[in-house]
């Protein structure tokens, strides 16, 4: 199957709305592996399988919008 161009494939923004305090090291982790530093930051990221199961860990932290 071919992979869709740059311009077919799905972006997602992720703002992130939560503090991560008092969240496992795990949750923090991903929340700096998707590239957020501060609350109410936004991030934008190509959608593929491996981010949406970032998400979905902490998906109770962030809020997602379709580009």
């Amino acid at each position: 199957m071919a992979e869709p161009s740059q311009e077919e494939q799905k972006v997602l923004r992720i703002t992130l709305v939560h503090s991560a305090i008092g969240y496992t090291k795990k949750h923090k982790a991903t929340l700096r592996a998707l590239g957020f530093h501060r609350l109410h930051e936004t991030v934008e990221h190509v959608d593929s399988p491996s981010l949406r199961g970032m998400l979905y860990k902490v998906n109770h932290l962030v809020r997602i919008e379709e580009k």
